[in-house]
């Protein structure tokens, strides 16, 4: 016989309703009632939490469709700041207007930086974006920096770029058929890495000892940014502002690949010459030279803050520094690129195909990079030794500028601190969950559907309330205050009991949302059969 809390747990899941609520406290500041709330985790991994999983899996699939096919540009949202924020930026203007009087009168401006620094987190915590202004620079003598010369010119190993103006639209081409009818299609785009040697139809290399691991790792730390170029380079060649939408996954051989819905076509010709000049140059220090093993590494000088070398005692090159040491002659840490190969296909909007594509393109959002290839493919030894090998190649890599490893290759990391050690990095690169790819699951575009996430969430709440015939929820400022409610709360609710809660709830919902329907179907022995339900 099942158990009862297994059931329970087994039934919520099967009515959709989250097993990992979070429970706040909700107070009515005009009577001074207060009850708690059960909210949904959010999250969205289905090991963690299948129903807010599945939920936020087909909020991207219809901010998807929304955006891929539109006629017209969307007008982007143009928030006006609140009496809050206009408070804060006016004390962050005359801030900046004391600190530039001081600096032009030779004043000291430490003061008035700080001040700065301050302001800022207040703006941001407020909910603005960006920064006011530049970040005051350092004149201090450690501050300064030397001018780094960076090539700018294109690398003779890859051809020209063709490209054209860009204008503001975000729509494609138009075609007229012989009927006179119009047609705008759209794109979906499979992109993959390059190959780092022979692999077998599971994915596996043939010849793993020659197998390139390191720039298969390089190549999956630095894909985001390969990503961003590709998108630059693709706006310049269409000539207008391209969006899309875009989804991270893995190949059988581990390698990260993209799939991307893009508003409007591009020739295959014009991709092919796109993809061969799109590259990204990784300028950081050089990382193939190792200088300290696992028992002699850099140890901690806590009165400067600094790494020193265990043999002379002499401090390590900070980052800054090492990135000076950097040269015109020199050559860049590493080339990311994509592989020739791609798969592109043309999409009608309200065809069979746009919906295959957009369930492809969400198919794999609730799991992490590691369980996609896990769930995809069956497992076999040889797999389990190339995953292994590619997460050995991945433990000593640095992953960013202030990864611990750089301490192997004698450079101290940026912003060090004591207890750091090489291939015990915490970034998520590093974890086989993720395969070496850190960045976002899902990029779009600012102008894709000219709404954000929360707006979508915003109309999928406001149909759900019409469609119950219920009233918009009260949200006047100052009317409820929300608390955290803790394990050692009198009010809180075991997760045992939590659960029931929420099946209570989701059987509600569901009954309201069937009756609903009916009514609105004008089926009355539907309409009879819900309300009985």
């Amino acid at each position: 016989m099942p158990l009862a809390r297994d059931a329970i747990r087994q039934l919520t899941e099967a009515k959709g309703g989250c097993i990992g609520p979070v429970q706040l406290r909700r107070t009515d500041t005009g009577t001074g009632k207060s009850d708690v709330v059960l909210i949904p985790c959010g999250s969205t991994r289905e090991d963690r939490c299948p129903a807010c999983a599945r939920r936020a899996q087909s909020l991207r699939a219809r901010q998807c469709r929304e955006g891929w096919h539109l006629d017209h540009d969307p007008e982007p949202p143009n928030p006006v700041p609140d009496e809050d924020q206009e408070a804060w930026l006016t004390l962050r203007a005359e801030a900046q207007v004391r600190r530039d009087h001081a600096l032009t009168t030779g004043q000291d401006t430490s003061m008035l930086d700080e001040l700065i620094g301050e302001l800022d987190e207040h703006i941001t915590l407020s909910g603005i974006r960006g920064t006011a202004a530049t970040p005051p620079r350092d004149d201090s003598s450690e501050g300064q920096r030397s001018r780094r010369s960076r090539s700018t010119r294109r690398r003779q190993d890859t051809p020209d770029l063709p490209s054209r103006p860009v204008s503001k639209t975000t729509t494609g081409r138009t075609y007229t058929g012989a009927d006179g009818k119009t047609w705008q299609p759209s794109m979906f785009l499979t992109l993959t890495c390059d190959s780092y040697g022979k692999v077998g139809p599971d994915g596996v290399p043939a010849h793993p000892e020659t197998y390139d691991y390191q720039r298969a790792a390089r190549d999956a730390l630095h894909f985001a940014a390969l990503f961003d170029r590709l998108i630059q380079n693709l706006r310049r060649y269409a000539g207008y502002d391209l969006q899309y939408f875009a989804a991270i996954e893995p190949q059988k051989r581990l390698a990260p690949h993209v799939h991307l819905a893009i508003r409007g076509t591009i020739p295959r010709e014009g991709l092919r010459q796109v993809i061969a000049a799109t590259y990204h140059q990784v300028w950081w220090p050089p990382a193939d030279h190792v200088r300290y093993e696992d028992d002699g590494l850099p140890v901690w000088h806590e009165a400067s803050g600094r790494y020193l070398d265990p043999a002379t005692g002499e401090y390590l090159p900070a980052w800054d520094q090492a990135l000076d040491a950097i040269g015109p002659h020199d050559q860049p840490l590493h080339v990311a690129r994509f592989g020739p190969r791609f798969d592109a296909q043309g999409i009608i909007a309200g065809s069979k195909d746009a919906g295959r594509c957009i369930g492809y393109l969400t198919k794999y959002l609730t799991k992490q990079l590691g369980a996609v290839h896990a769930a995809s493919s069956e497992p076999s030894a040889a797999a389990a030794d190339h995953a292994d090998r590619l997460v050995a190649a991945l433990r000593y890599e640095p992953c960013s500028p202030g990864c611990a490893n750089w301490l192997r290759y004698g450079i101290s990391p940026r912003n060090p601190k004591a207890g750091m050690r090489p291939g015990h990095c915490r970034g998520r690169a590093h974890n086989r969950a993720y395969l070496g790819y850190a960045g976002r699951r899902v990029l779009v575009s600012r102008r894709w559907s000219g709404k954000t996430l929360d707006d979508h969430r915003a109309d999928r709440k406001a149909w759900l309330l019409a469609t119950l015939g219920l009233p918009a929820a009260d949200t006047a400022p100052g009317r409820w205050t929300w608390q955290r409610v803790t394990p050692g709360d009198p009010d809180h609710i075991p997760p045992s009991a939590a659960l029931l809660h929420i099946l209570t709830d989701r059987a509600r919902q569901q009954a309201a949302f069937a009756l609903a329907r009916a009514r609105a179907s004008g089926d009355a022995v539907a309409s009879l059969s819900a309300k009985a339900a």
